[in-house]
C-alpha cells in the first residue's frame, strides 16, 4: 500500500468494503456472493479489496467482529452507568443492544444467518463472541447480586444459556423477515435476563 494513502483514507476503504460484503450478503447469501459483488457495493476496486483482505472469507470475519465489537461495546456501556440500579442498566442495555441491531437489518442477517456458511474460523469467531456476550452478563449479575438479596450471580453456563436464547430469538424474527421489528424484542431480553437473576 502506498505510504501516500491516509490513514483515514484506508479505514474509509475498509469500512465501504465491509459494509460492501453485508449488502453482497442480503442480496445472494454468503455462499453466491463473489468479490465482485462486494466491490461492487463498496464502489472500489478489485485491487482495493486485495490490499485489505486475502479473501472473502477475511472479509467476512472482518465484518463479523467490527459488528460484534460495537454491539458488546453499546451493552458495557450501558451496564457501567454509575450510579443507576442494575435493573436499569440491564434495561438500558438490552433497548441499546436491540435498537442498533434493528436500525440495521441487512447487516445482522448477514452477521447472524450467514456466520454458519463461513466455515469454522468464522464459527470459532462467533462462539468467542458469545463467550464475550455472555461474560458481560455474567458480570452484570455478580454486580446485581451484591446490590439485591434476591438476585443470583450467574453461573458461566447459565450465563452461555441466556445467551443462547436471545440469539435464537434474534435468529427467529430474522429467519421470519422481521428485522425491522427486532427492536421490539427487548422486553423479552429484560424479562429472560431477570428470570434468570432471580430464579
Amino acid at each position: 500500500m502506498s505510504a501516500a494513502v491516509s490513514e483515514p483514507a484506508v479505514a474509509s476503504h475498509r469500512a465501504r468494503l465491509t459494509r460492501g460484503l453485508a449488502a453482497a450478503i442480503a442480496e445472494k447469501g454468503y455462499a453466491a456472493a463473489t468479490i465482485a459483488d462486494v466491490v461492487a457495493h463498496a464502489h472500489v476496486s478489485k485491487r482495493t479489496f486485495y490490499e485489505h483482505f486475502v479473501d472473502k472469507e477475511a472479509s467476512f470475519l472482518a465484518l463479523y467482529s467490527e459488528t460484534s465489537d460495537e454491539l458488546l461495546r453499546l451493552i458495557a456501556e450501558a451496564t457501567a452507568r454509575s450510579g443507576a440500579p442494575w435493573d436499569e442498566r440491564l434495561a438500558a442495555a438490552a433497548r441499546a443492544y436491540f435498537e442498533r441491531v434493528a436500525a440495521e437489518p441487512a447487516l445482522i442477517r448477514a452477521v447472524l444467518i450467514e456466520i454458519q456458511a463461513a466455515g469454522p474460523a468464522a464459527r470459532r469467531l462467533r462462539r468467542d463472541v458469545q463467550k464475550r456476550y455472555a461474560d458481560l452478563l455474567r458480570a452484570l449479575s455478580v454486580d446485581a447480586a451484591a446490590e439485591e438479596p434476591a438476585v443470583h450471580a450467574l453461573t458461566p453456563a447459565l450465563a452461555t444459556a441466556v445467551v443462547g436464547g436471545l440469539n435464537e430469538l434474534m435468529l427467529e424474527a430474522v429467519e421470519d423477515g422481521r428485522e425491522d421489528r427486532i427492536g421490539e424484542l427487548a422486553d423479552a431480553a429484560i424479562e429472560l435476563i431477570r428470570a434468570a437473576l432471580t430464579r
